[in-house]
C-alpha cells in the first residue's frame, strides 16, 4: 500500500519573529502570504556567533530588517540561495551590503528549456534575474562553519538551478521548494521540468536526512515517507491526466476541470501549469503526442 499525502498547513510562525526550530537553526517567516508562498517565505539561520542564512527572501525592507536584527552581534559569513523566484533570493542583495556575507548557492536564473518560438513564459515576473552569486554551489559542494556544515545537494525540477542543503550535524535537509509539507510543488515550464523534479525526488529516497525545513511552511517529518507519497501523488495525477486523454479530453483547460475539482479559482493557473509540466514529460517517454511543439493551447491524444 502507497503512502499517504498528508498536508500540515498549520503556521510555521508570526511573519516576522525569529524562532529557534533546532539547536542549530532559527527561522523567521516573510510576510508574503499567499496561495503559492502559503504564510511566506521562511528564512533560516544556521549556527550561532558565526552564521550563514539560508533564503534570504523577498526584498521586503521590514523582512531584512528582522533577518538583520536576528543577527545582531553575529558575523554573518553566507548567504546561501536555493532558487531565483523573487520570494527568495532578491533580499540577499541588502543582507549582503549590511554584512559583507559571500552569496553563495544556485545559478544566475536560467530555464529547464529554451522557449518555444512564439512562447511566452508566464512566470517571467516571478524570477529574479538580477540575482548573482559569488560562487555558484554544484553537488557536494560544502560550506561551513564553527559547529555547522552545509552540504549542496541538487534537485532541479520546481526550476533548473534548484539546490537543497544539508546540515549534517542534524541531518536535516533545508528543501527549498522542492519538498514541502503543506502543499505540493508548482513545477511549470520552462523554467521547471516534471522529469528533472521525479528525478530529483528518487534521489531524496536515497538519502537519509531525519527532517526536511522548507521554503515554506513547518517541517517535514518521516521524509522518505513524504518523499514516496509526493511520488507516488505525481503518478497519479499523471495517470489521470492520461485517463481523460483516453475519454477524449484534448486540452489543458478541459484536463483541469475534470482532475483539479473544487479548486480555487487563484490556483487554476498553477494547475494548468503542473498539467502543461506532465503532458511535456509524458510526451518525451511517447506516451502523448501534439501537433507541433507543446503549449498552453495545445490539443493532446494519445500515442
Amino acid at each position: 500500500m502507497a503512502d499517504e499525502l498528508i498536508f500540515d498547513i498549520h503556521p510555521p510562525a508570526q511573519s516576522g519573529e525569529c524562532v529557534r526550530v533546532s539547536p542549530l537553526i532559527r527561522r523567521v517567516v516573510a510576510s508574503n502570504s499567499g496561495p503559492i508562498t502559503f504564510t511566506g517565505t521562511c528564512s533560516y539561520i544556521v549556527g550561532t556567533g558565526h552564521v550563514a542564512i539560508i533564503d534570504p527572501g523577498p526584498d521586503l525592507p521590514e523582512h531584512v530588517d528582522a533577518l538583520l536584527h536576528a543577527v545582531r552581534g553575529e558575523t554573518v559569513s553566507h548567504i546561501l540561495v536555493t532558487h531565483t523566484h523573487k520570494d527568495h533570493s532578491p533580499a540577499a542583495r541588502a543582507i549582503k551590503v549590511a554584512t559583507g556575507a559571500m552569496l553563495v548557492g544556485c545559478s544566475p536564473h536560467r530555464s529547464a528549456r529554451p522557449l518555444f518560438e512564439g512562447e511566452v513564459n508566464l512566470l517571467e515576473a516571478s524570477t529574479d534575474k538580477d540575482y548573482a552569486p559569488d560562487r555558484e554551489l554544484v553537488e557536494g559542494d560544502v560550506i561551513g562553519g564553527p559547529g555547522w556544515t552545509l552540504e549542496t545537494v541538487a534537485t532541479p525540477g520546481h526550476m533548473a538551478n534548484h539546490l537543497a542543503f544539508s546540515l549534517r550535524e542534524e541531518k536535516a535537509l533545508f528543501s527549498g521548494d522542492h519538498v514541502m509539507a503543506w502543499s505540493t510543488t508548482v513545477v511549470a515550464p520552462p523554467d521547471g521540468s516534471m522529469g528533472d523534479f521525479m528525478a530529483s525526488l528518487e534521489k531524496l529516497k536515497g538519502r537519509d536526512d531525519t527532517l526536511y525545513w522548507p521554503g515554506h511552511g513547518g517541517p517535514v517529518r518521516e521524509p522518505q515517507r513524504f518523499v514516496r507519497a509526493l511520488a507516488h501523488h505525481r503518478r497519479q495525477r499523471e495517470a489521470s491526466i492520461l485517463n481523460r486523454l483516453t475519454a477524449g479530453d484534448r486540452t489543458i483547460p478541459e484536463i483541469v476541470a475534470a482532475i483539479y475539482q473544487g479548486l480555487k479559482p487563484a490556483l487554476v493557473g498553477a494547475a494548468a501549469l503542473s498539467v502543461f509540466a506532465h503532458l511535456e514529460d509524458l510526451i518525451a517517454k511517447g506516451q502523448v503526442v501534439t501537433d507541433g511543439l507543446p503549449s498552453l493551447e495545445s490539443e493532446f491524444r494519445r500515442a
